[in-house]
């Protein structure tokens, strides 16, 4: 009875984490985590990543010019009151690296270029295409 009572205890912990597990791939949604974007980029232009600002704030790239922020498109809105912020704070300009990773994601891009062009935000884009595997890395 008490083999029987374990057996069940770890089949129900591991159907429990599988479903967890699924849930969070399923509800996330991205090709790839914003982390993996920020890294590539970042690492790219010499910037500093995850730069703390005193009250704690963390700009996600922060160049010689430019304090940047990383969003998927759907988070177009936020990009800009960060990458504002960050600017502010930084004395550097404000940019934003907007993530696109479906076709439809292009309608977000045009709502940030409106703000972007009016606050003189630099816009730059990422796709999932453009990422590298583990391979291509430095």
């Amino acid at each position: 009875m008490k083999r029987f009572v374990v057996v069940w205890m770890a089949m129900w912990m591991a159907m429990a984490c599988a479903m967890m597990c699924a849930a969070t791939i399923a509800l996330a949604g991205h090709d790839a985590p914003e982390k993996a974007y920020q890294d590539q980029w970042c690492s790219e232009c010499g910037g500093v990543m995850e730069f703390v600002l005193p009250d704690k704030a963390r700009v996600d790239c922060l160049t010689q010019e430019y304090a940047i922020e990383f969003d998927f498109a759907s988070k177009w809105a936020e990009s800009v009151g960060q990458s504002l912020y960050y600017a502010a704070m930084t004395g550097r300009l404000p940019g934003v690296v907007l993530i696109l990773e479906r076709p439809e994601d292009a309608r977000y891009l045009n709502r940030l270029n409106v703000l972007a062009n009016r606050y003189g935000i630099r816009v730059w884009i990422m796709r999932g295409a453009d990422l590298r595997t583990g391979a291509d890395h430095p």
